[in-house]
Formats: structure tokens, sequence, C-alpha cells
């Protein structure tokens, strides 16, 4: 089974720049997308079911922004959109479908980079995402949640890591979030139990030649169960091509959907 997730930051502007045809290509049997940026009569029938995959979408209230989608070449059982609570499920935000006993889950945490405002509406979904985490880790399923987490974990997920100890995304009472998500909770940072190394990033900005220097942030991860975590093989973090200010990470699990 192999799982890709990527921020496409438009699902329109990544379609323009290739994303679909390489995606046709591709041996993925599950693709995780977040920051659609549209509407679902905003996308064409090659962005709704594109190549032989089923696409379920979760898309926010207001146009342009946010929405979280998933790509599978088998029908889930079921699919859930939204957590329950309104604020955050107006943003498009998580969408999860279920597949036997695996749930592979869409999840887009807000930005806090372009305001206190949105610094505040992150707080506030990863206060009350942190019980929904506990409670997938509680179903006794296994659970793969995908996506663009707004968080790099440790000093070795971003190159500057000192001169962004006071930036969202590296804040102290982020990091420590996510450290409880992973050893209190539970979940698995699937990437790094298969690869240590520095310099794996998943996003650059789009100022300077950060994509040229590799002055990047390691924020889009496959976060899962443990009994499923163990069965992931290989990990790799697409570069060759650009579809978005994310790259695709490519994950494979020694599994049969």
């Amino acid at each position: 089974m192999q799982i890709i997730t990527l921020n496409l930051n438009g699902v329109r502007a990544a379609a323009k720049k290739g994303f679909f045809e390489w995606l046709a290509v591709q041996s993925a049997d599950i693709v995780c997308v977040q920051e659609l940026k549209a509407q679902l009569p905003d996308l064409s029938g090659d962005m709704l079911s594109p190549d032989s995959y089923h696409g379920y979408f979760h898309c926010a209230t207001q146009k342009g922004y946010s929405g979280v989608g998933i790509y599978c070449r088998k029908q889930p059982d079921n699919v859930i959109e939204g957590i329950g609570i309104p604020e955050i499920d107006a943003e498009g935000r998580f969408i999860q479908a279920d597949f036997g006993n695996l749930s592979i889950i869409s999840l887009y945490l807000p930005s806090g980079s372009s305001g206190e405002h949105r610094q505040i509406a992150k707080f506030f979904f990863m206060e009350k995402f942190f019980p929904v985490l506990k409670t997938l880790m509680a179903s006794g399923r296994e659970i793969i949640l995908c996506g663009d987490w707004n968080i790099a974990h440790k000093e070795i997920d971003l190159k500057n890591w000192r001169s962004n100890q006071k930036n969202s995304g590296f804040l102290p009472e982020e990091r420590m979030w996510l450290s409880n998500v992973l050893d209190d909770v539970g979940f698995v940072d699937v990437f790094r139990q298969l690869n240590p190394e520095p310099d794996q990033y998943t996003w650059w900005s789009n100022r300077g030649q950060a994509w040229t220097k590799n002055v990047g942030w390691r924020i889009d991860y496959q976060v899962a169960t443990p009994v499923i975590a163990q069965k992931a093989r290989s990990v790799s973090i697409f570069k060759t091509e650009r579809f978005s200010d994310h790259a695709p990470l490519i994950i494979d699990y020694d599994h049969i959907l």
C-alpha cells in the first residue's frame, strides 16, 4: 500500500503545474491532499476523479481557502467529513476514509504565520483536536493521519531553527503539543521512524532561493498508530518536479487494502 500526501497550495494551480499527469503514472493506492482552495463546483472531472481514483473532499465555506481531499483507488467503506466543531469544520480541515479496520485521514492544521488572530485559531484547533486524536487512538482502529500539520517538530526538521524559535510553526507550545501527540497519545512519526537524516524538508518559502538552497521545513507528515507504522517499508520526498510550495511525501506500507 502506497500513500502520498501533498499540500497542493491550490488544486487548480497544481493541475496547471502537471500534478495530475504525474499522479497518473504513480502507483499510489491513496493520495491525501490539502489546501484545495476550491469548492466542488470549481473542480473539473479530472480533479474530482483523476485516472482510476475515487475523490472525496471536505471544502471550506470560504471561497478559495483551505479544504482537504482523499483520492483512493478502492472505494472506502465510509467517509467522515469534519470533527463536529463548526468553527473548525467550516475551514475544511479533516476528512477520513475507512477501509476495514484502517482509517486514512487527510488533515490540514491552520497556519498561524499571517497574524496573531490566525495563531489563536491554530491554538484553538490544537486544543480541540487533541481529544479527537486520543479518541482515534482508543478506537482500536489502525489510523494514518496524512497532511500538513504546520509544525516542524524538532531542530532537525527545519534549516534555520535558531532564528525561527519565536515564529509560528516552531513555537515551543506547538512543538510540545506535537511531542504529546507522539509520546503521550502514542502516534508514530512514520517518516522519522525510517529516515533520521537532516535536511529532509517538505516545504520551502517562495522568498529568496529557499528551494534552490534547500532552506526548508518538514511540516508534512504521515502520523500513524504503532501497528500500521511498523509496516512502513520505505519513505521518500519527491522533489524532481514542483507542483506546489510543498513536496509530495510518499510512504510504502506492507499492507493490502
